[in-house]
């Protein structure tokens, strides 16, 4: 058979990766590095919420970082329930960047505008991060039970896999879903910070001359900004989430609701931000990281591919 004509013109076209695989792979790159880097905070911040004893102070964390070292086999401790953490954050960004760029493709073109308006990147982030919690959930309830126990402590998980077996031969397919009302209540998280980040961008943009000309140093900042103004909205709906995802919640919650009348009363409106300040700590740099990540990624990985084509064709 004879090789395929060339388009007119004379030479052959390349191959290009579509956005949708750009997005994914940057989203899952971002999420890989950031878990790496801060899972001893998401421990600690895990360990906190489900504290239903001690009133929120400063040293809770640093004793409770000091009894997890001593009791609990080491420095290695800290990073009990990473393969979850890192398959659950490098899927869920994946996913979520995904979904996020397909929507506001969306929405521009059912618009016909270059420009999308605040309601749509709050609607294109909303809809990404619902998309994201139904598939996730599982994976979050498998980490949030592995985070809050050592793994000697009897009953506790000694993996994935054992998590999933556990799970279904004493909860249930159901049992995958603990939490998920206030998980769905969390995208409105994303939301906000994804819609303050793009606004943000588009400002510092109009500055230095367009989005194309900001550095990593406006990506970290932006980022930590749009996820500071996100996080002091939302934060107590990860105390409720991380109540009915540890064990044996079903036998002690009956609702989201009573997770949240229960604290009320016995924690007052402290306990729902148990666990804040590991969690801003765990999170700004987490997420100075991703978006870093991501956008690198998603600006060089193109490129590469494109170099690596052209040198194929040559």
């Amino acid at each position: 058979m004879p090789p395929a004509s060339p388009p007119v013109g004379g030479q052959m076209s390349t191959p290009t990766l579509s956005p949708s695989i750009v997005e994914s792979v940057a989203g899952f790159s971002a999420g890989v590095v950031a878990t790496l880097v801060v899972h001893p905070f998401d421990v600690l911040k895990t360990r906190l919420q489900l504290d239903q004893v001690h009133r929120p102070q400063w040293g809770n964390s640093f004793h409770l970082l000091r009894n997890i070292v001593r009791d609990e086999g080491s420095f290695k401790a800290l990073y009990r329930g990473l393969m979850p953490n890192v398959v659950g954050n490098s899927i869920s960004w994946a996913l979520y960047f995904l979904w996020y760029r397909n929507l506001k493709d969306m929405f521009q073109v059912w618009r016909g505008v270059d420009r999308l308006t605040y309601s749509d990147y709050f609607l294109a982030s909303g809809g990404s991060g619902l998309l994201t919690a139904l598939c996730t959930n599982p994976i979050w309830v498998i980490k949030t039970r592995m985070l809050s126990t050592g793994r000697n402590t009897p009953g506790a998980y000694r993996g994935i896999s054992h998590g999933v077996s556990e799970i279904l031969r004493t909860e249930g397919f159901a049992g995958f879903y603990r939490g998920l009302v206030p998980s769905l209540f969390g995208v409105s998280h994303g939301a906000i910070q994804f819609m303050a980040y793009e606004q943000l961008k588009h400002y510092r943009g109009s500055q230095v001359g367009g989005k194309s000309d900001l550095s990593n140093w406006d990506y970290l900042y932006l980022s930590a900004l749009s996820k500071m103004i996100a996080g002091s909205i939302t934060y107590p709906y990860q105390v409720v989430r991380s109540r009915l995802q540890t064990y044996n919640a079903d036998r002690t919650y009956s609702s989201a609701t009573d997770v949240v009348r229960r604290i009320w009363r016995k924690e007052g409106i402290s306990g729902f931000y148990k666990g804040l300040g590991p969690n801003v700590v765990r999170v700004l740099p987490s997420t100075c990281v991703t978006f870093l990540v991501y956008e690198n990624t998603k600006f060089y990985l193109p490129r590469l591919f494109d170099a690596e084509m052209m040198h194929g064709v040559d």
